[in-house]
Parts: structure tokens; C-alpha cells; sequence
């Protein structure tokens, strides 16, 4: 999952990937389909985004929609309760997207710290390693 670098104040990059108009891939989508494969279920991987129960069902919804094979299999609930897991597309898309991130941070890190180091706040410009770019540290 993305995580807040060590040094609050150095930069971060957040990438989000548009298909056309309406399809669009970015860190929070990749971060509640980790928290999915880690919590098996998409209520806990919402709260645990803050965010609510309904809106973490639309995203799964969405992302379902957007490729060609589900990312997202989910039982119902019950006596035996219900679940969630990625499935080997939905492993496959997180992969990618989390690779695709880093390869941008690591190709970017030049211009990273030159627009850093223009910041009016000099300690802005601190601590721009390539692992914190990509929330990996």
C-alpha cells in the first residue's frame, strides 16, 4: 500500500493512469485492491481507507467494469459471513500498476529534485529519495 514517506514534507508522486475518459487507474484503487488481498473483504478494506462501505463496493464495481476479466471476486455474506480476493487478473493489474510506479519515480528523479530544490521553503526540498516517491519507505 502507498505509505506517507518517513519525512512528511518530502515529495511524493501519485499517479493516475486515464483510459479514454471514464477509466482511470490510480493510487487509491491500487491501495484498497492491496488492502482487499490482505483483508479479504472489501467492507474491512474500506474502513480501513476511511471510507465507506458503499463507495468501497462502487470502486470494486468499477474496476471489474474496466478490464476484461473481473479483479474482484466476492462471496455473500451469511452464517459463514462473506469475502473477497483478487483475482489472478486483479494480482496481475496491482503488479503493474505498483511497477509502473516506480519505474516513473525512479526515470523522474531528476526532475523531482530540480523542482524540489526551486521550492520557496527549503525544507520542502528534503529527503527526495526514489524509494519515498513511490510511498515504498
Amino acid at each position: 500500500m502507498t505509505e506517507t514517506p518517513a519525512n512528511p514534507t518530502a515529495p511524493r508522486l501519485r499517479l493516475r493512469l486515464l483510459f479514454g475518459t471514464d477509466v482511470m487507474l490510480g493510487p487509491g484503487k491500487a491501495d484498497l485492491l492491496e488492502l482487499i488481498r490482505e483483508t479479504g473483504s472489501i467492507s474491512a478494506a474500506g474502513r480501513r481507507m476511511n471510507m465507506s462501505y458503499k463507495r468501497a463496493w462502487s470502486l470494486v464495481e468499477a474496476l471489474n467494469r474496466y478490464f476484461a476479466e473481473p479483479v474482484v471476486e466476492s462471496t455473500r455474506g451469511g452464517s459463514s459471513g462473506g469475502g473477497a480476493r483478487l483475482t489472478e487478473a486483479g494480482d496481475k493489474v496491482l503488479a503493474l500498476y505498483r511497477r509502473f510506479e516506480q519505474h516513473a519515480a525512479t526515470a523522474g528523479q531528476p526532475e523531482i529534485d530540480a523542482l524540489a530544490a526551486m521550492l520557496a521553503v527549503p525544507e520542502m526540498a528534503a529527503d527526495t529519495d526514489t524509494d519515498d516517491m513511490a510511498g515504498k519507505k
